[in-house]
């Protein structure tokens, strides 16, 4: 996934060299882990041409935003994300480091996400939620369930 992203980058801008390394883990202890064995790398960002990241929105280093996804005014993403595939983040919603917004989650506005949690597939935060550290909200009514 991380190669299609920089090839779609690489076709939309003829000048996109990809400085920086990314941790291409899509587990979240796992990804923390690696992070903090190459503390010293020279991390980046990439987001993919087709997803919409306002001006207003910060971006943490090792974040990966994919195909489709949206970031709101305001947001604040944290180190080593990843926004999946199709996701939301809606206005002044606060993400931690190594959190996972998978395919098809939405963060309504003012959502906190705490580090290392896990946002499944097609999830729905509603406006103003905390959500739990390493947790992972798997169902429509987002009852927090032990990570594996």
């Amino acid at each position: 996934m991380i190669r299609d992203l920089i090839r779609a980058r690489e076709r939309l801008d003829k000048t996109f060299d990809p400085q920086g390394v990314i941790i291409a883990v899509g587990n979240n202890r796992d990804r923390k882990k690696e992070a903090l064995a190459n503390a010293d790398a020279q991390f980046t960002y990439l987001i993919h041409p087709s997803a919409t990241v306002a001006s207003s929105a910060l971006i943490g280093m090792g974040t990966v935003i994919m195909a489709g996804a949206v970031v709101q005014a305001r947001a604040v993403i944290g180190q080593h994300c990843i926004l999946n595939s199709g996701c939301t983040v809606d206005h002044d919603c606060q993400l931690a480091d190594f959190v996972h917004i998978a395919p098809g989650a939405h963060l309504c506005g003012n959502v906190r996400v705490s580090e290392g949690t896990l946002v499944g597939t097609g999830v729905a935060v509603a406006q103003g939620a905390v959500l739990l550290p390493w947790t992972l909200y798997k169902t429509r009514r987002l009852e927090p369930c032990p990570m594996p």
